[in-house]
């Protein structure tokens, strides 16, 4: 990976103004990006009342944006009241089986990163020759997009084969220790858990629940397992795990990951051949509801697994680009992963749908050369290979670049080769390397990693994010560009203000109780932050969640009803025509962006 020095050489935004004003939160993260892809700040970020962002300078015509919580008297006002309604808390809560709020603004920060993708895309339209002039987002589709996956299941033609349960990691060591495990082999699995001398039954019970979890957000192991690892030394559970092939990550603190932190950004870019490419002529067309998306003509070839990847290549497609998958023979096995609507995985459709697909065995030199055939005409090559991979078969920006010196090449990884001895570079592993464990839940909470799959989606985010500044870096400069981005570059979006506030030598940790639903007669509401105080001093446990609301209302005080089943969804007033069902019958969510 470059050097932040390096980095800092090469930014999309360098000689462009801004000026970035809206929702605190947001803002925040918005200047923040702007600023390291190379843009002049001017004016006050994270401050409410205006809500104007605008970026221009050297060639361009000025992009501007504007950013809200959710629509126009749907009562989403803030951070809280988002993820109660958009379902987060609905999710983030099954470990426990109570909805709970994230002590992180998580849907504000995949909010500020979708602005900048969206001023992104506007400046890269433009160059392409495309009107695009104002781009609007809101942090409540931004909710809607991060529980997307969970909604497609919630709304599928059949029921989940796992079974939605409290429990999860982590473990606890007998010293106390918390730890996540994390593999993705059952072999593997088992050998952890025989070497810990664990009844076999209960292996075999814990293994279901435990690979389902990155698509049901909860693992209702058997207690034993819990058992056993209070009653085995830290010495002794790594043990198991370097002898089973297992990963074991020990729970870091948010003071620990701001003690090594190297302060990179959460990108790279960095130029690849020394051919210049010729631009060709344009004629400016319009960008907005009716029309076609600003990224129109170009071309995806998307070498992804799991969340990460798929979401990056799914975003650039709601932008208008053309997304190939390369898929393994046969196709992908995801596409058939329970819930399914119409035969076809609710899940794999909520990161996939409109993509077409090609079949390639990466194995094979004879694939190998067409998929490189296949870069010769494609903009961007996206893929999130395990570490090394691409060099192996020949696929490195690098040997790309010898068939298309324009090609932007995007690398979605794990850790970005930042961390020393790593562990496995999975949502969840990276959540309990960086201290987002600890970032997610209050004082009087456990730290524990979300498994709601925090980091994948917005690592996606960033993705997109990195395509988009690398797409205009090459109009920019007319040479191809190699972009990284990772999950770790998003746990440190995530946790940028406990880390802020470990610098300051201020607990890093939100307060007892902040953000936990209050509950009502046949349901739960959720206050706004800024009234949470005064909302829990009413008792509103004999009145039903509308009354409840009524007499917060009543007394000055915002707060919305907790969506605990995501189906609901579908017809919440809240998000009025935006829930809406593909060709499939699968729930989709709308685009998070809107262009003018």
């Amino acid at each position: 990976m470059a050097s932040p020095a390096t980095t800092a050489a090469l930014r999309p935004l360098d000689a462009m103004d801004t000026t970035v004003s809206g929702p605190v939160g947001i803002a925040g993260v918005v200047a923040a990006h702007l600023e390291l892809l190379g843009a002049r700040a001017d004016g006050a970020p994270d401050r409410t009342g205006d809500d104007g962002i605008t970026v221009s300078g050297r060639g361009f015509d000025s992009v501007s944006a504007t950013v809200h919580w959710g629509a126009s008297g749907s009562g989403l006002v803030d951070e809280a009241t988002v993820q109660a309604a958009t379902g987060v808390m609905a999710v983030h809560g099954r470990r426990t089986g109570l909805p709970a709020g994230l002590a992180v603004d998580y849907t504000a920060t995949a909010t500020g990163v979708l602005v900048v993708q969206g001023l992104l895309a506007g400046l890269v339209g433009q160059a392409r020759g495309a009107a695009v002039g104002h781009v609007e987002a809101g942090a409540d589709r931004a909710g809607l997009l991060a529980v997307s996956q969970y909604l497609a299941a919630a709304g599928a033609d059949e029921g989940e084969v796992a079974e939605l349960a409290p429990g999860g990691p982590p473990f606890t060591s007998s010293e106390g220790v918390l730890f996540d495990l994390e593999t993705l082999d059952p072999g593997a699995w088992a050998a952890f858990w025989r070497t810990l001398e664990a009844p076999a039954d209960a292996i075999r019970a814990g293994w279901r629940p435990f690979q389902f979890r990155y698509a049901t957000a909860c693992a209702p192991f058997p207690p034993v397992l819990h058992e056993i690892t209070r009653t085995r030394s830290l010495a002794e559970i790594h043990r198991a795990a370097d002898l089973s092939g297992a990963e074991v990550c020990v729970l870091r603190t948010l003071a620990e990951r701001h003690k090594e932190s190297d302060g990179a950004p959460p990108w790279s870019f960095l130029p690849v051949g020394g051919e210049t490419f010729q631009r060709p002529a344009r004629t400016a067309k319009p960008v907005g509801p009716e029309a076609d998306g600003p990224l129109t003509g170009l071309t995806v070839l998307e070498a992804g697994r799991r969340i990460q990847a798929p979401l990056a290549a799914h975003l650039l497609g709601l932008l208008g680009a053309e997304v190939i998958r390369i898929e393994p023979p046969g196709g992908d096995p995801l596409r058939g992963m329970p819930p399914t609507s119409s035969g076809t995985s609710a899940r794999w459709l909520a990161l996939n749908r409109g993509k077409k697909a090609v079949e390639i065995d990466i194995k094979a030199a004879a694939d190998r050369r067409r998929l490189t055939e296949m870069a010769a005409g494609a903009d961007v090559f996206l893929h999130n290979w395990a570490p090394g991979k691409a060099a192996e078969l020949g696929l490195e920006a690098e040997d790309l670049a010898r068939a298309n010196p324009a090609l932007v090449y995007a690398y979605t990884s794990g850790w970005a080769d930042r961390i020393d001895d790593a562990p496995m570079g999975t949502d969840f592993m990276v959540q309990a390397r960086t201290g987002v464990g600890e970032a997610v839940r209050p004082q009087d909470e456990p730290p524990a990693p979300s498994l709601m799959t925090l980091l994948d989606v917005l690592g996606g985010l960033h993705g997109t994010e990195a395509v988009l500044a690398g797409l205009l870096l090459r109009e920019r400069t007319g040479r191809g560009v190699r972009v990284e981005s990772s999950l770790l570059g998003a746990a440190d979006t995530l946790t940028s203000p406990a880390l802020a506030r470990v610098a300051r030598g201020e607990n890093p940790r939100r307060p007892a109780g902040f953000r936990r639903p209050l509950p009502t007669a046949d349901g739960w509401i959720a206050p706004a932050d800024r009234d949470a105080r005064a909302a829990a001093s009413h008792d509103l446990t004999a009145l039903p969640t509308a009354e409840a609301l009524a007499l917060l209302h009543g007394h000055g005080l915002a707060a919305t009803a907790v969506t605990t089943d995501l189906s609901d969804l579908h017809h919440d007033p809240r998000f009025a025509g935006a829930v809406h069902r593909d060709a499939h019958g699968a729930p989709a969510v709308p685009a998070p962006w809107s262009f003018a």
